[in-house]
């Protein structure tokens, strides 16, 4: 399998990057701009282009090469990867990604650099990144995420070189899952609920809890009738939401200490010596696993918004006579949804659309997520 046939749903990508990968080392651009909507896989497209850049085989090669295998995993020493959980990301974790860019590749023809979420950082950040994007050194590539060419500075834009991926197709993502081994009608569900987004897709598939809570939130807000029930559903929501963050922050914390022990020689049992106890210790530290799960509990909640926005986007679609166009997402709930397609005129659909993105820029601006959602399901009642 090469390194490209991991890429779900973007093969006029891969023909333009493996074409790249494969010519004239002189004629790489050194600064790129991947970008595509969340769940569309830049990010792995990114470190695929990687590895295609660094492995002796390009990575194409059914059987990676260990060069392959290192970049994809996230150790060779010259690609290094810029990535966070936090709001934004500092201006010293750029100064030191800075540095490392500066740094000759050790066995690679390239030093590459990945930075995630590109979009994240502030503007007085992005002006220390801009004079190594406009003359990045000799033996340097910058690979650069985020949503859109919009979402950061003109200065970045103009200085790179602009890759757009597209919204996977439902049946690429359900192939996708099929080859991860998940049953075929259990794939195609979970593509079409994840609207194209891949890391979502796979977690509807594999999370028996997470599927069966968006299930329930789906009916809660097709059942609204009173104030009692949006406050009602508003606090399920958020419990279950808190309850996803929590048991995926243990898994992760579980996971770095299976790791941390793997990579110092250490068996699920041995003692950890005292020099290395602070940084094992550091991984399970109540504070910083307190931090993450607040961050979760708001991306659980934010995919909590696309799912409710999708109940509207189905009323949208019966009221236009478009499902033999564009199908409905919310195919288990078709009958109720067409009883509130009939409830509702084209503007109260709308309206209620505008509600959700009220909501998410409430959430986003730190709104207390009880008071947000109460709000929220009161304004969708018909």
């Amino acid at each position: 399998m090469s390194v490209w046939d991991s890429i779900v749903g973007q093969n006029r990508v891969v023909e333009q990057l493996r074409a790249i990968a494969d010519g004239d080392p002189k004629a790489i651009a050194q600064s790129w701009l991947i970008c595509g909507p969340p769940g569309s896989g830049r990010s792995n497209v990114a470190r695929a282009f990687a590895a295609a850049l660094e492995s002796p085989d390009h990575g194409a090669d059914d059987e990676p090469t260990k060069v392959t295998q290192q970049v994809l995993a996230g150790t060779h020493p010259d690609v290094t990867v810029l990535s966070t959980n936090k709001v934004t990301i500092g201006i010293d974790e750029v100064r030191d990604i800075i540095a490392t860019s500066e740094q000759m590749p050790s066995t690679a023809p390239w030093r590459i650099i990945i930075i995630e979420d590109v979009d994240r950082m502030l503007e007085r950040t992005t002006n220390v990144l801009l004079k190594e994007i406009e003359e990045p050194s000799a033996h340097t590539i910058w690979l650069l995420c985020a949503p859109s060419a919009q979402d950061v500075l003109p200065t970045i834009r103009s200085r790179t070189r602009i890759v757009n991926l597209a919204v996977p197709s439902n049946r690429a993502v359900a192939r996708f899952l099929e080859g991860e081994g998940f049953d075929t009608n259990i794939a195609a569900r979970a593509a079409r609920l994840s609207e194209g987004h891949i890391g979502i897709a796979r977690l509807y598939a594999g999370t028996e809890r997470v599927m069966t809570d968006r299930d329930e939130l789906i009916v809660g807000v097709l059942g609204l009738r009173r104030a009692s029930n949006a406050v009602l559903l508003a606090g399920n929501l958020i419990d279950n939401a808190k309850g996803q963050a929590e048991e995926e922050v243990r898994k992760r914390a579980t996971k770095a200490e299976a790791d941390f022990r793997r990579i110092n020689g250490l068996g699920p049992k041995d003692r950890i010596p005292p020099k290395l106890r602070g940084a094992y210790n550091a991984i399970a530290k109540k504070d910083e696993l307190k931090r993450q799960t607040t961050r979760l509990t708001r991306d659980v909640l934010d995919r909590a918004l696309n799912s409710i926005a999708s109940i509207y986007r189905d009323v949208a679609v019966l009221q236009n006579n478009a499902e033999d166009s564009v199908g409905l997402i919310n195919l288990e709930n078709r009958s109720a949804i067409t009883e509130l397609s009939v409830k509702l005129d084209r503007t109260a659909a709308v309206r209620r659309l505008e509600s959700i993105a009220t909501a998410r820029r409430r959430l986003n601006g730190n709104g207390a997520p009880a008071l947000v959602f109460e709000a929220l399901f009161c304004s969708l009642i018909p």
